[in-house]
Order: structure tokens, then sequence, then C-alpha cells
């Protein structure tokens, strides 16, 4: 963090210095702030596994980034490296179900399986009722040689198809046809070689799963680690605003200016208009420099001629602004009612004019009524 320096600023120094130097504590403290929110974000999402630092704290992110840099490098190249030689033997366990698969397809009853059904051409027109998903052996070699990202991730994924080509068979079929004899052979062929396979298969699933475990735990930590060194550093940068804002504190109170007799007495007399909330917070005020003094008490006896320079400056202005803003609130109350005044007479207005209109169209009905001419 590059701190606030107040070094330089003392007693003799003008209004401007002392703004400058709040300015940019209030800027630090802002900065801090951010990066406070972003700590506590991490650890009140426990499932979070992404580093969230938002852009208001790229330079933070940065400073961090340079320094679990290598940590964070060193990971990657484990996990790619981890990969790789997953895939190399998910490759492997595929190439040997390969073989079994060209077995099945080599024999002499497997032709009916080796292309999608002629739906059509048979005149199987319930087909698609009873069977939800056709599959073929042609469009499984197909999807096993697909480069394009739209092939099988792992060798459980061509197993189920290949069970789903005999199902189908079977499921559409009478037990006694000859298609449904073909697809129950060969499905209990098929059956015994996958479970010479599966046994390696299993045990590349559980090596999988527990280098996926060993991964997500490794990049919690990298994370942790991370926003540790942030909350650590956080601390230590609080504290040193802490310093700053005590020294500027103890310049502030040395240029306070002693209020006059005449300045307390108005001050005393402008904490009774206060409402009870903000007389309360007024009295908190007091208290930050009286540690003495109890501003919950049932009674309070506030001394103000025994307040120090800074409490009393700090009072007035207060004060000031919070009877500035219930002036404005009750200006803003009396056009309020003045409006609604108005508001009224015209409503009334209005509704008188409409009884005189009536009266008077019914004064003109009887005298029409009472005319000779009627």
């Amino acid at each position: 963090m590059e701190a606030v320096k107040v070094e330089g600023f003392g007693p003799d120094s003008g209004v401007e210095d002392l703004g400058r130097c709040v300015d940019e504590i209030s800027t630090t403290v802002s900065r801090l702030e951010q990066r406070v929110n972003d700590v506590e974000q991490f650890y009140l999402t426990t499932d979070n596994m992404e580093l969230t630092i938002t852009k208001s704290a790229s330079a933070f992110k940065e400073k961090v980034k340079e320094k679990q840099l290598t940590g964070l490098e060193k990971q990657q190249q484990e996990a790619s490296q981890r990969e790789a030689a997953a895939l190399k033997r998910m490759q492997e366990l595929m190439r040997q179900f390969a073989t079994i698969l060209r077995q099945i397809t080599q024999h002499k009853w497997a032709h009916p399986f080796m292309h999608p059904v002629d739906v059509e051409g048979l005149g199987l027109h319930d087909y698609y009722e009873i069977v939800q998903k056709p599959m073929d052996f042609g469009t499984i070699k197909s999807k096993m040689e697909a480069k394009d990202g739209t092939g099988y991730k792992n060798v459980r994924e061509i197993y189920s198809d290949v069970r789903l080509v005999f199902k189908n068979a079977m499921k559409y079929n009478d037990e006694r046809h000859d298609v449904h004899i073909m697809a129950k052979t060969l499905l209990e062929k098929f059956e015994e070689k996958w479970l010479q396979l599966l046994p390696k298969v299993a045990e590349e699933e559980k090596r999988q799963a527990e280098e996926e475990a060993k991964a997500e735990l490794d990049v919690k930590l990298a994370q942790e680690a991370v926003h540790a060194n942030m909350a650590k550093e956080l601390s230590n940068e609080l504290c040193e605003v802490d310093l700053q804002l005590e020294k500027l504190r103890q310049i502030v109170i040395q240029k306070c200016r002693k209020m006059s007799t005449e300045e307390k007495k108005k001050l005393g007399t402008a904490l009774t208009r206060l409402s009870p909330e903000d007389l309360g917070k007024a009295l908190e005020i007091v208290a930050e420099n009286n540690p003495g003094f109890q501003p919950t008490a049932q009674e309070v006896d506030l001394d103000i001629d025994a307040q120090s320079e800074l409490t009393l400056w700090r009072l007035k202005v207060f004060v000031q602004d919070k009877l500035k803003l219930a002036g404005k609130c009750s200006e803003a109350m009396v056009c309020n009612n003045i409006n609604n005044n108005e508001n009224t007479i015209k409503s009334n207005s209005k509704r008188r004019r409409e009884i005189s209109d009536a009266l008077t169209k019914n004064a003109i009905k009887r005298n029409r009524k009472l005319s000779p001419n009627s």
C-alpha cells in the first residue's frame, strides 16, 4: 500500500494540507474496504473454486499473482501432466475395448446390427414407438473415430451403446424371432469379454476420481493461501491507516481554535433541539474522548466546559448538520401541507359549483311545470 504520509503535516500547516491528508486517507480506506469485501466474499462462499478479486482491486490482484505465480504454475503443470497421463491410459483401455468390439462385429450373426434399422424399407411403422434410442455398430464406430470432440470420452460410454444395440433388437423382436436370438447370443459373448476388461476400467475410474479430488483440494488450498496473504496484508495496512489517523487527530487537536463561552452556550442550547436519536449520537461523540462518560445512562449530566476542544468542535459540526437537515424536512412538510390545503380548497370549490348547477337546473324544471303554457 502507498501509505498516507502525515509526517510533513504539522501544526503550522494550512487547511488545504489538512483536507489533502483527509482525502488521501479516505481514498485509501475506500480501496481497503473493497479488498476486505473481496476476502470476506471468498470465505462466505465456501464452494467458490475461483479466485474472485474485482477489477477495483486489480493492482492488489497483480501483487498477489506475483507472489503466488510459481506455486500456481507448478500446480497447473502437474494438473496438465495428470490429465495427459489419464488420457493416455484411457486411450489404451479404449484400444483394448476396440479389440473386443471387432471380435463381436466379425461374428457371422452381427450383420443385422452393423447399420441403422431401415424402418421405412422394412415397414416397421411402430419401431420408434418401442425403441426410444436407436443404435448400431456403424454409428458406434463413427463416434469412436470422431476427432471433433463429439466422440466417446471413456470406455463406459462405448459399453453402454454396444449393449443398447442388442437390447433394442431384443426389445422390438419376439423371443422366438431370429434377430432376438442373434442379439441375445452376441450380448452374452460381449458381456463375457467385457468382464475381462472391467477390473482395469474400474481401477482407472477410481484413480481418476482420486486425482480429481486431489486437484480440487490443491486448488482450494492455493486459493485459501492467496486470500490468507491478502488478509494479512490488509491487516497490516489497516494498522498503518490507524496510525496515520491518530497522528492526524493529534495535529487537528493542536489546530482547533478555542471555543468561546458564547459559542459553548449556543452549542448547549442547540443540543436540546436535537431529536432523541440524534441526541444519543451526539452523546456517543462525547463518550469517545471520555471513557468514564455513560451516554446511555438514565440521566446524563453533560458539562460543556469540561469537554476538549476537539469534542466541542465535532459536536458543533454534528449539531449544525442535523438541525439543517431537520429544517429542510420541516420546510418540505409545510410545503406539502400547503399543497394539500390548496387541493382541498379546489376540490371543495368544484363540489360547490356542481351542487349549485344541480339546484339551478331543478329550479328551472319546477318553473316550467308551473308555467300556464305547460
